[in-house]
């Protein structure tokens, strides 16, 4: 642990878990630091470590970290699971009063060209995008509705170091692949025109409202699910946290959706003017 420490960190995203060939099943996790730093936050075997370890977005939790050799994007930072402790976790009392304080301490951008020229301006890997408006919700089925057999290898081939063969292949059953990729179309507004943009929605929430309107709705599940997505939550004063690629860091994705309720004055906007 040379060069660690404790830090005292903000859940703010957590995506659906995938393989990974050096660190079991994955879930990217972000959030920012009581001094308001940004951080992206792994290994984090999610569904693998102890209950009580399971944080949630919004919650704050203590995690020894240190900054990982391979990654020089100044977010990212390796954590050290089994020091992790959960604290706190935010309420939306008060019209988010609580969570909107350090939402607005994240780096906050009106236009992901903004977003991406502060990337490349100084390296920013993370932040929040404020769209104009959110046009529609792209469905796409995935390349492979299933694990490929490469993908099944590298979470069979790294739980077994840890479970049990029983357990690995409950594990393996429990965590199923979206066969489906989500998409958000939106505008943001600049100087020069509206310009628009579409990004990928890896959010672990989304994920689970996909099973959800499966479980119950059947076939029917994609009417319940844009509701929510393509209706209701643009409705709220929906944010993106967004985050970039290790590998390939002009591709940016949607880590998190941030959906405050819109304040009165926004919404009496229009009856005003």
């Amino acid at each position: 642990m040379t060069h660690s420490r404790i830090e005292r960190i903000l859940i703010l995203a957590k995506t659906y878990p995938s393989p990974s060939a050096q660190y079991v099943e994955t879930s990217c996790v972000a959030g920012i630091t009581e001094l308001g730093c940004m951080r992206r936050l792994y290994p984090v075997p999610f569904r693998l470590v102890e209950d009580q370890r399971q944080f949630k977005k919004w919650q704050w939790v203590d995690v020894r970290v240190s900054k990982p050799a391979g990654d020089r994007r100044p977010e990212s930072h390796r954590i050290y699971v089994d020091t992790l402790k959960c604290g706190d976790q935010l309420t939306t009392k008060d019209d988010w009063m609580d969570r909107r304080s350090w939402i607005d301490k994240s780096p906050n951008f009106d236009d992901f060209s903004t977003m991406d020229a502060a990337r490349l301006d100084g390296g920013l890997s993370l932040g929040i995008l404020r769209p104009y408006k959110v046009l529609c919700l792209d469905i796409v089925p995935s390349r492979s509705p299933h694990w490929t057999p490469e993908e099944r290898e590298k979470l069979k081939k790294q739980q077994m170091e840890l479970f049990s063969e029983l357990e690995v292949h409950h594990d393996m059953q429990t965590l199923r692949k979206i066969p489906h990729d989500f998409y958000y179309r939106y505008v943001c507004r600049t100087p020069a025109g509206d310009v628009s943009y579409r990004h990928k929605i890896v959010d672990w929430e989304i994920g689970a409202l996909y099973w959800n309107c499966l479980k119950s709705h059947g076939d029917g599940w994609e009417k319940p699910f844009r509701q929510k997505v393509e209706s209701q939550l643009p409705a709220r004063d929906l944010m993106f946290l967004m985050g970039n690629l290790h590998r390939f860091q002009d591709q940016w994705l949607i880590v998190s959706l941030i959906y405050p309720p819109r304040r009165v004055a926004d919404s009496t906007q229009g009856l005003l003017f």
